[in-house]
């Protein structure tokens, strides 16, 4: 049983899209202070070198990944730069994703092909891919591994003008059960975060002072509250469950019709 102060200690992880603010560099934080050695994968380069550093400099074990989610080559690469690196890999964690920070907020019948595909390989395709990837590693290291994706309430909820995106993240959790069935066995297994608002750059959202009264908990969550959700099901605390969605909405998704 992993340990409530440092519940990563002895393990190491791959963080995907982890360099920049927001979700995915909480979730390097967080991983780092509770103990496990991290790759910090990015597209940009000194993201990625600038986390890994920050980590390094506060006493952690970490690298700095370069590359593109949409490139299978690429996700192998970190796979694999994770294992030479830290000797093994223990968990993944998969970041990247969004509808409007890629392409236009529109209603389904202004939507056009391309930007459907895009939404579609930005948060579904380069999961599943990766989780491809780092199963054979895990199934090869012989003692299992956890897989946790960054998922979206929009994928439970209805999403207006975020069609592509709600589907795909919707295609998400399914992915997560899937995995969960067909590899429990082995001693993988597969979560979601599922996020309500979260205020971070990419999602051109910040606090309100005044708070948020659509939100039952009356504000906008914060990349810290999603990273905790991450280090839980990534760790040994969470060894007896594997296909869940735990949902950080701050009560949206069970409010009320009159509320």
């Amino acid at each position: 049983m992993s340990s409530f102060a440092a519940p990563l200690e002895g393990l190491s992880a791959l963080v995907i899209g982890g360099g920049g603010d927001g979700i995915g560099r909480a979730v390097t934080r967080a991983f780092a202070a509770a103990g496990a050695s991290v790759a910090v994968a990015d597209v940009v380069a000194d993201r990625a070198l600038a986390a890994s550093l920050e980590l390094t400099g506060n006493g952690a074990q970490a690298v700095p990944l370069i590359g593109n989610v949409r490139s299978m080559a690429d996700l192998e690469g970190f796979v694999a730069q994770t294992v030479e690196a830290f000797g093994k890999i223990d968990a993944l964690v998969t970041v990247v994703g969004g509808q409007v920070a890629f392409v236009p907020a529109v209603r389904l019948h202004e939507m056009v092909d391309e930007d459907w595909d895009l939404a579609y390989e930005m948060n579904l395709r380069w999961v599943a891919r990766a989780s491809r990837a780092v199963i054979r590693t895990f199934l090869a290291q012989g003692f299992g591994g956890s897989i946790v994706s960054v998922g979206s309430v929009a994928g439970v909820m209805a999403a207006p003008t975020q069609a592509a995106y709600g589907a795909a993240k919707a295609g998400v959790a399914s992915l997560a059960r899937t995995v969960a069935a067909e590899y429990a066995r082995d001693g993988i297994r597969m979560n979601v975060v599922t996020c309500g608002a979260i205020a971070t750059a990419v999602a051109n959202a910040e606090p309100d002072p005044d708070g948020v009264p659509e939100i039952p908990m009356g504000r906008l969550g914060v990349p810290d509250d999603a990273a905790s959700a991450v280090v839980y099901l990534s760790s040994p605390l969470a060894s007896y469950i594997t296909g869940q969605s735990l949902v950080v909405d701050g009560g949206v998704s069970v409010r009320g019709p009159f509320s």
